[in-house]
C-alpha cells in the first residue's frame, strides 16, 4: 500500500486592506486652494478663468466680499458694464464709483457725473474718471487741472506717463481752440473783398501753350507717287483691275475658248442637220437609201 502523504499545511489568508477614502476637504480649504488659483489668474492675465473662479467661490461662500469685489473689477476690466451694473445691485454696500465707470462705459455721462459729485474729490479714481469725463465734453481747461493736480502726486511711474500722455492730449486740443484755429481765420480775413474786385489777369506764364496753326490743304505740297520701272504715266496701259481675282471669277472667262474636235461649227448651229462623217461611208453608215 502507498504511503500516505500529509496534507500541506496551507498557510493563513493574508488580510486584504482596503484603500483609504480620503476625506472630502473641507470648505475653507476648498476656498483657500480656489483663492490661490485666483491670484495666479489674475497676475497671469487670465480675466475670463478668473471670473469662472470667482462663481466658484461664490457658489461655497455667496456672499463673499472678495470674491464679489474681484469679479467686479474683472468685469470692468474686460469691457462688461451691464453684467457689472447687475453685480453692484446686489451688492451688500454700494460701489459708486464702479457704478459710475459702468454708466461711463455706457455712454451714460449725466448720470455718471451725478455720482461722481456726490463722491468727493477724495478719491483718485473718480477724479480720473472726472477728468475722462470733461474730456469727452469738450472741457479741456478743467481736463488740465484735474490732470496736473493729478501729475503732481502720481504715486507710481506709471500712473504718471498715463498722466503725462494724457495732459498733452487735452493741451493739444485746448491750444487749437484758443489759438490754431484763429490763425487760420486770419488767413482768410480777406475773403469779404474777393467778390467785389475783379479776377486778376493771367500772366503770360500762366496761360497755356498754343500749337501752331497747321497750314492749309492746298498749299501742302502734293506727295510724289513713285511709279514701277518701265511704267510711263499715260502710256503705259493700266493694270488689269480683276488681276486679284481667279481666273474662273473674272468677267472675261469662257470668251474667246474654241470647241473641241474643230469642224468650225458655230455655237447657233443645228442640230437637226446631217451626221457629220462625209458621203462615202456606205460600209458603215447603215442601209442604203433609195
Amino acid at each position: 500500500m502507498p504511503a500516505k502523504t500529509k496534507p500541506k499545511a496551507t498557510p493563513a489568508a493574508k488580510h486584504v486592506s482596503k484603500p483609504k477614502t480620503r476625506p472630502a476637504p473641507t470648505v475653507p480649504a476648498q476656498l483657500t486652494r480656489l483663492f490661490k488659483t485666483l491670484c495666479a489668474q489674475i497676475d497671469g492675465g487670465h480675466h475670463a478663468s478668473a471670473i469662472k473662479t470667482c462663481d466658484k467661490i461664490l457658489r461655497l461662500a455667496p456672499g463673499d466680499e472678495d470674491a464679489l469685489q474681484t469679479k467686479l473689477f474683472l468685469l470692468l476690466t474686460t469691457d462688461q458694464p451691464r453684467e457689472a451694473l447687475a453685480l453692484i445691485e446686489g451688492l451688500p454696500a454700494e460701489s459708486a464709483f464702479e457704478k459710475a465707470y459702468a454708466l461711463y462705459s455706457l455712454q451714460q455721462r449725466d448720470e455718471a457725473r451725478m455720482l461722481l459729485d456726490g463722491i468727493g474729490e477724495e478719491e483718485r479714481g473718480a477724479r480720473h474718471l472726472a477728468a475722462q469725463l470733461n474730456y469727452r465734453e469738450g472741457a479741456y481747461q478743467a481736463t488740465l487741472d484735474i490732470y496736473n493736480d493729478l501729475l503732481d502726486s502720481a504715486p507710481t511711474a506709471e500712473e504718471h506717463a498715463d498722466i503725462a500722455t494724457n495732459t498733452q492730449a487735452a493741451s493739444t486740443h485746448l491750444d487749437f481752440i484758443n489759438a490754431g484755429y484763429l490763425r487760420g481765420l486770419s488767413a482768410l480775413s480777406g475773403a469779404a473783398q474777393l467778390e467785389d474786385a475783379p479776377p486778376p489777369l493771367p500772366t503770360a506764364s500762366a496761360l497755356p501753350a498754343q500749337a501752331p496753326a497747321k497750314p492749309a490743304q492746298e498749299d501742302q505740297p502734293k506727295k510724289k507717287v513713285k511709279l514701277p520701272p518701265g511704267v510711263v504715266l499715260g502710256v503705259t496701259p493700266p493694270p488689269d483691275p480683276e488681276r486679284w481675282l481667279k481666273k474662273s471669277e473674272r468677267s472675261t472667262f469662257g470668251t474667246g475658248r474654241r470647241r473641241k474636235g474643230g469642224g468650225g461649227a458655230t455655237q447657233g448651229s443645228s442640230v437637226d442637220g446631217p451626221a457629220v462623217g462625209g458621203g462615202g461611208g456606205g460600209k458603215k453608215g447603215g442601209k442604203k437609201r433609195k
